[in-house]
């Protein structure tokens, strides 16, 4: 074949990300306050932005009516981009997340309690929420005088506590303690032993092997094989398994078991108590029982600025200037308005869209509470509008719902399922922890419910779970184990 120059005609199509769409989609994800805060920015940006306090005339507006504002359980959402007067360039925000934003995890929804605002039913309102949570320190304090034997030794307790790192161990020596509080060795030891029987088990800690022990003695597993596993487990991190089961002397399956329980104990127990919550939440969708029964959804308008485009600020600068890169400068700022408030709409609808969805899937939530919260993923919203699930990862990012049993974030709508035993797709991870909850705060004092105990009685709620998973949702709520429990009520009972 004869090499030579030739002219080739090839079709192909690609799919580009405009600025104009990449801030649209990033509004979509931003809460009302962020987007109240961005459009302070654009108001400095854009002259022929402006807010508007009643109905403009010769303006371009964000449309404030009934049918993009709120809408009920029983309408469909209004799902048309407002488009008169403002070009037809109408671009969705149903992207595939896989082309356009890589760096977003758009997985199964499965945030359960980790991202909820109030504990459920009985949670705190939106007004409570300005109030911190205990640190670590006032959590142990609080334990200390109850527990110590005598002043003394809750002196020392008291010191140490307040040595401990923002994971509950202790970097100094306990000759060191002993010489700054002027006690002896012993007394030190004994105030250090007070303090690792507190809650959480494993704080006060020298190293990571003995918050681990600690934590297995607390479950009665500090067997002679795990003190051994637990004494070398440099060997762990090295990958040297069948060394390590030598050592400890067990068999495959008895290894195996203790690694799961190894992975069950916090290594940092003292990082529960690190956050820095309690800042006050802003709800941005409002769900109130409609008059017909099902449910009214609005978006919070208090955090939502009326935004408009003065055209007549626009054609008397127009004809005021000859220039030709003045004019082109202001026809760039009217077109970023009039994109800005199509962008803007169209978040307004989106969001509604998906909350109203939410809301008729979680029905069972709003009229019975947490008890009645089902399973729930981003792809059975997303099918059900029609949208991307990285549409709905975005919607319920940063967004919180206030209603009549307090305010949640939007993500806290999904769970995961349990085992049921009625086989009817399972129950919500949440409602399964509320049970739980229940469970024990109704235990008699003399009579303390262990997790075995609480995998019968579960069952007998109509749900199937293990020992394991009882004991990891009942960690996961802050409730500690049989023993906890009832030195914890055995010395509320004294006082």
């Amino acid at each position: 074949m004869a090499l030579g120059p030739r002219l080739d005609l090839r079709q192909s199509q690609s799919l580009v990300m405009t600025p104009q769409l990449q801030q649209a989609i990033k509004l979509l994800a931003l809460s009302n306050l962020e987007v109240e805060a961005f459009i302070g920015e654009a108001l400095d940006a854009n002259p022929l932005l402006e807010i508007g306090d009643g109905a403009p005339a010769a303006a371009d507006v964000v449309p404030d009516a009934a049918d993009v504002r709120r809408t009920t359980l029983e309408s469909s959402p209004v799902d048309q981009l407002i488009g008169e007067g403002r070009g037809d360039d109408d671009r969705p925000l149903d992207i595939d997340v896989a082309t356009l934003d890589r760096d977003r995890d758009t997985g199964d929804a499965d945030w359960g309690s980790d991202y909820r605002v109030t504990m459920g039913a009985e949670g705190p309102g939106i007004d409570e929420q300005g109030d911190g949570p205990l640190s670590l320190a006032e959590h142990l304090a609080a334990q200390i005088a109850p527990a110590a034997r005598d002043p003394r030794e809750a002196f020392v307790a008291r010191h140490i506590v307040g040595l401990l790192d923002e994971a509950g161990y202790l970097p100094v020596g306990l000759d060191q303690v002993a010489a700054d509080l002027g006690v002896s060795a012993t007394e030190a030891e004994a105030g250090l032993a007070l303090v690792q029987s507190l809650d959480p088990t494993g704080t006060g800690a020298r190293s990571l092997s003995e918050c681990l022990a600690l934590q297995a003695k607390e479950a009665d597993r500090h067997d002679p094989c795990m003190a051994r596993l637990l004494d070398n487990l440099e060997l762990l991190a090295r990958g040297e398994l069948a060394r390590l089961k030598r050592i400890c002397g067990v068999d495959d399956e008895d290894f195996a078991e203790m690694m799961a329980e190894l992975r069950g104990y916090d290594p940092k127990p003292g990082l529960r108590f690190g956050y820095s919550g309690g800042e006050p939440v802003t709800p941005d969708i409002l769900v109130t029982p409609g008059a017909d029964g099902g449910w009214d959804v609005a978006l919070n308008q208090a955090t939502l600025p009326r935004l408009i485009v003065n055209r007549s600020y626009y054609v008397e600068m127009r004809h005021a200037s000859d220039d030709k890169a003045a004019r082109g400068w202001l026809s760039d700022k009217l077109a970023d308005a009039n994109w800005l408030l199509k962008a803007l709409d169209q978040r307004a609808k989106t969001i509604l869209k998906v909350a109203s969805e939410l809301v008729k899937q979680q029905e069972g939530f709003f009229r019975h509470g947490v008890s009645a919260l089902k399973p729930l993923t981003l792809r059975t919203v997303a099918e059900a509008i029609s949208m991307h699930e990285s549409t709905v990862s975005r919607v319920t990012s940063n967004k919180y719902l206030l209603c009549e049993r307090g305010t949640f974030e939007l993500k806290y709508f999904f769970t995961s399922g349990v085992g049921s035993s009625e086989g009817e797709g399972g129950a919500s991870a949440e409602a399964v922890k509320a049970a739980i909850k229940q469970l024990i705060d109704a235990e008699d004092p003399k009579a303390i419910l262990s997790d075995d105990t609480l995998v019968d009685l579960l069952k007998d709620k109509g749900f199937e779970l293990a020992r394991r998973t009882v004991a990891k949702y009942r960690e996961a709520i802050g409730l500690g184990s049989s023993v906890q429990r009832r030195r914890q009520k055995a010395l509320a009972a004294v006082r």
